[in-house]
């Protein structure tokens, strides 16, 4: 899903998956990634989940890895929720469209409206997608094309739906995120600020911008904890993966920030968001 904002209900549910040494020796669909120290990842793998429950206070439900499933990790790619709602995406790389299965089931079994792209030439990626609280901003990019855009507006026909041209190698949400929820924070690259521009374009909203020296450090998550009385949170890439950035990021004063670590899983091409699925609802139990 895309960041929560105003437009949401409080977080209650966080989805990931274990990592599998597929991943980290880059068979199957990682093949010619870099070779992982797959200790490291999956320590990684391990603080995020943490942090999610006992930070956040979210209820964590872990699929288990998954070999045939290399880049399995990177479930953010397959779901798009909002409230009640999961549109099961359809990824570029036919390789990948079978991590979409135990992701369904999962959100089926939480009584979540599951939504299926029917139409062959539609492709979406997940972390092309997102979600002010306000609107929807779908990446164009390598991953996700417009067939893909138009089934995300007819899913969630409640809030506008924007298409932004992405260039380069990354997905939307590698170029920008919200950082509280009024504000999008953006790297600093072309790439990012072309995106950005092109939503300020686009929206009727007004949002504060905050430009960040790292794209990878906009991948975060803001969200709004179900703990009562909680401020909202920050989930972001630590100094220790990008120390230039961090100085910029205290400037979101609004949110508690919470870092995390995935120098290792971005080797295989994972950014923050592409680690979990945030229900910002309250599923059946």
């Amino acid at each position: 899903m895309g960041t929560p904002g105003e437009g949401l209900g409080r977080c209650s549910h966080a989805l990931i998956r274990g990592v599998p040494e597929s991943l980290a020796s880059g068979e199957g669909a990682g093949a010619g990634l870099p070779t992982l120290d797959l200790a490291k990842a999956q320590r990684e793998h391990g603080v995020l989940g943490g942090k999610l429950r006992q930070r956040l206070g979210l209820q964590l439900l872990e699929l288990p890895p998954e070999e045939s499933l290399p880049l399995g990790p990177l479930l953010g790619d397959t779901a798009v929720i909002q409230g009640d709602t999961a549109l099961i995406t359809r990824p570029w790389s036919p390789a990948r469209r079978p991590e979409v299965d135990g992701v369904r089931k999962a959100l089926q079994d939480l009584g979540l409206r599951i939504v299926e792209i029917g139409d062959e030439n539609a492709t979406l990626d997940g972390t092309d997608v997102l979600f002010t609280g306000r609107e929807f901003f779908v990446g164009l990019s390598k991953w996700t094309n417009h067939r893909g855009a138009e089934i995300v507006a007819d899913t969630f026909r409640d809030f506008a739906v924007s298409t932004v041209p992405v260039s380069g190698p990354s997905h939307l949400r590698g170029l920008c995120g919200m950082g509280g929820p009024r504000t999008v924070v953006a790297g600093s690259s072309d790439a990012a600020q072309k995106a950005v521009r092109a939503m300020a374009v686009l929206t009727d909203h007004p949002y504060a911008s905050l430009t960040l020296p790292d794209d990878a450090a906009a991948d975060c998550l803001f969200l709004r904890p179900g703990l009562p009385g909680v401020p909202p949170f920050l989930l972001h890439r630590g100094g220790g993966d990008l120390p230039n950035s961090q100085e910029a990021l205290q400037k979101l004063s609004d949110v508690t920030l919470v870092p995390v670590s995935c120098s290792e899983l971005e080797k295989a091409g994972a950014g923050l968001s592409s680690l979990c699925l945030v229900l910002s609802t309250r599923p059946h139990s």
